[in-house]
């Protein structure tokens, strides 16, 4: 069966709205392809978190320009300092099978961007893995299998988050352009490219 492999931050809101719409698409075409959302920790690959305000001048360009259904309950103050424990709650996920992984990849990520709530505290992220029966992987285990998907990764060519792999062809996020000058974004929606993608992961 064919995969849909992505690398992406969980405190990527660019990443949020590109996993939304594929998960519509897949649905509007009744599809069952799974999609294995792969750890790219921007803040080991940067050496720091991503900070607060930059990811929310993302999120208010993604929602006036893009996505206004999206990003109802963001909230900059309860942004977390970490994607560790999150990134590690998904990993333990993806140990029971695709499925699973894929509905926690996608929790966290509401967690954060439609409920307001900090994915590094570890009070929410055992909480949003009680919903699915799972433990959280520990800090050391959690560390290992993100860099491990970061290793992979960058063998892979992974220029940034989010990256879509699929039947031998990849898109760097596939749905948008983006243009950033002066603290604004300017965001527009690639259709042709989106067309494609969808065309190769859902045939």
């Amino acid at each position: 069966m064919t995969r849909i492999e992505v690398y992406a931050d969980i405190v990527c809101p660019f990443t949020h709205v590109g996993l939304r719409r594929l998960r519509q698409a897949r649905e509007a075409r009744d599809s069952h392809t799974a999609v294995r959302v792969r750890a790219w920790p921007l803040e080991l690959i940067n050496g720091a978190p991503l900070a607060a305000e930059v990811v929310a001048r993302e999120v208010d360009g993604l929602r006036a320009q893009i996505a206004p259904e999206l990003f109802a309950g963001f909230d900059r103050d309860a942004f977390p300092s970490t994607s560790l424990p999150a990134f590690g709650l998904a990993a333990a996920a993806y140990l029971v099978n695709d499925a699973i992984g894929e509905a926690v990849s996608f929790a966290v990520r509401d967690a954060l961007f439609e409920e307001g709530r900090d994915i590094a505290d570890p009070e929410v992220v055992h909480a949003i893995g009680c919903r699915f029966g799972i433990t959280p992987l520990d800090d050391r285990a959690a560390e290992a299998a993100v860099r491990t998907d970061w290793e992979r990764g960058k063998a892979r060519g992974v220029k940034g988050s989010p990256h879509f792999f699929v039947a031998g062809r990849d898109w760097f996020c596939p749905s948008l352009e983006i243009h950033h000058e002066h603290g604004r974004y300017d965001i527009g929606l690639d259709l042709d490219t989106l067309h494609e993608f969808y065309a190769t992961a859902f045939h």
